[in-house]
């Protein structure tokens, strides 16, 4: 089988990783870059043998497939061209801003018989890979995706930008509708939320509580999942699998504390050898990534589905889209003013002058 044509579209940080990435990619070949910023084509001209152009467009021709690393506002316009030239789009997340575009497009892609994949990586991360059966039938997770100021990718919020990882992540978990999704978030530094949080009911039973941020002090990436085959703690960060599994006494809520243990005091490390087997999980490290171009490829190939597909990458822009919809309409006070909506809304008080007022009162009384 010849080799795939693949050309890179933006050529910035994460550009660039994909450039390199793909020489290792059997059946690809990288055969352009193109990025409209002038200084990120001196850089990528130093670093590959290949035509770099400022407009994408130039490639079309001469290419099967592209990735497309461009800014979020820019994803619609050049998968929907490339789509139409009848080309293969790998696109990074999210698909797009608007849940409409994002529709549109793997519609478009199906019609085509084309791949549409999405770059929702932490798919491809081991500890989640490694999951097996106990992401079946899950019914709690809990996540923080955490990072310190990035200075890039600002032209979206927090929720499109970070969060949009883990409620991938959670969809993939269920087909089912959602029946309910709660949100709150603050902008701190940037135009758009840079913090939030927010609580999602599926008409399954599932709950998913997730936060974000991009202003921490601290870098995080951590999923807690409950289910009926146990309890699983990631680490996507280093990464790492942490899993718990219950004896079958306390799976078919058999088991009686008050009846079978005279004490409960001191009986945690009971509870963990004999009711709750702890393991973690060894794992093979991987470039997450690559995986990522090799399944497009495969994909291309095969004539099969990506693991990420456009249908995918547009349920994840339809539920971010309604967590910032949510946001937006956020009251943080009963008589708000319409300064105190949303996630431009500041505090009436500061902190310590909260608690001196609290403490006034109570001294008082």
């Amino acid at each position: 089988m010849s080799q795939l044509r693949i050309a890179v579209i933006g050529a910035g940080h994460l550009g660039r990783i994909h450039a390199k990435l793909l020489g290792s990619v059997e059946g690809a070949e990288l055969v352009g870059i193109s990025d409209p910023i002038e200084q990120a084509r001196k850089h990528a001209e130093e670093l590959f043998p290949i035509p770099v152009r400022a407009d994408y467009r130039e490639l079309i021709p001469s290419i099967d497939a592209a990735i497309i690393a461009s800014p979020t506002d820019s994803h619609a316009k050049i998968t929907r061209e490339l789509l139409k030239a009848g080309k293969h789009v790998f696109v990074e997340k999210p698909l797009t801003i608007d849940r409409s575009d994002a529709t549109q497009l793997a519609a478009l892609a199906s019609s085509k018989n084309l791949t549409l994949q999405v770059g929702h990586v932490e798919r491809f991360n081991p500890a989640f890979t490694a999951l097996g059966d106990l992401a079946v039938d899950v019914k709690y997770v809990e996540a923080v995706r955490a990072s310190r100021f990035p200075g890039r990718c600002l032209d979206v919020g927090v929720v499109m930008d970070l969060m949009i990882h883990d409620l991938d992540l959670v969809l993939s978990l269920t087909d089912a509708p959602i029946r309910w999704v709660s949100a709150s978030g603050l902008s701190v530094v940037s135009e758009h939320e840079d913090i939030a949080e927010t609580r999602i009911e599926f008409e399954c039973g599932l709950v998913a509580n997730l936060k974000a941020s991009r202003v921490s002090p601290e870098p995080a990436r951590q999923m807690q999942m409950f289910g009926s085959n146990g309890f699983a703690e990631i680490d996507f960060g280093k990464p790492s699998l942490s899993i718990i599994k219950p004896s079958s006494d306390l799976s078919t809520r058999s088991f009686d504390l008050n009846e079978q243990v005279d004490s409960p005091l001191g009986y945690a490390d009971e509870l963990f050898t004999s009711k709750l087997q702890c393991e973690t999980i060894e794992l093979t490290p991987r470039n997450a990534i690559l995986d990522e171009q090799h399944d497009f490829v495969i994909s291309i190939q095969s004539g099969t589905a990506p693991t990420v597909d456009g249908v995918a990458g547009a349920r994840a822009v339809d539920i971010a889209q309604r967590i910032l919809e949510s946001i937006e309409e956020r009251v943080w006070y009963s008589n708000s003013r319409s300064s105190e909506i949303g996630p431009h809304a500041y505090p009436r008080e500061r902190v310590e002058q909260a608690s001196r007022r609290n403490f006034a009162i109570r001294r008082a009384a």
